[in-house]
């Protein structure tokens, strides 16, 4: 039967997931000079919110209204993703960013986005999670706190790098320059 050690673990790899995920978007964008469009930082803020229910697994147990949190910020990002590929599907449109394995960023979101909502499926079926009588407030091991701790620091770069590009002005469309660097 799950143990809350367990279910720990496992939204610990989520985690894991989200940090490199946004650490691939922020490692593009810094050594390839790919700065995202509004779109591509709202796709980054929807996985930023994917964190939230594993994050709150974490801290007080597994809940169902923590995976609900976690399926609408799935949600929210397949359909932004699925936004910016309707708006580059046309022929002959080169579409936005250089491709990765023959796919923009933002299809690979949709396609991550999408696998994250079969996942909170998967998860859902394991009944167990949510019936055991294990305190919560256990010790959380190091590897959880740092997956924890890891989402934390690429979405404070991640806004912070956001803030460099934009400024206090309404992001441009498509961005060749941080405003507040130039």
């Amino acid at each position: 039967m799950p143990t809350i050690a367990l279910a720990r673990g496992l939204n610990a790899l989520a985690l894991y997931a989200i940090a490199g995920v946004l650490g691939a978007a922020f490692y593009f964008q810094l050594a390839g000079g790919d700065l995202p469009c509004p779109l591509c930082l709202l796709q980054r803020v929807a996985f930023t919110a994917l964190a939230v229910g594993p994050t709150l697994n974490i801290r007080y147990g597994p809940r169902p209204a923590h995976y609900g949190l976690l399926l609408l910020a799935a949600m929210v990002g397949a359909v932004l993703s699925a936004r910016q590929i309707l708006l580059h599907i046309a022929p002959g449109d080169p579409g936005y960013g250089p491709p990765l394995m023959g796919l923009h960023f933002y299809t690979w979101a949709f396609i991550a986005f999408c696998c994250t909502i079969a996942a909170i499926g998967l998860a859902l079926q394991w009944e167990g999670q949510f019936t055991r009588k294990e305190p919560a407030l256990q010790a959380i091991p190091l590897f959880v706190q740092a997956a924890v701790w890891a989402v934390i620091g690429l979405t404070a770069l991640n806004v912070l790098s956001t803030f460099l590009e934009c400024g206090l002005a309404v992001c441009p469309e498509n961005p060749v320059a941080y405003e507040l660097l130039r």
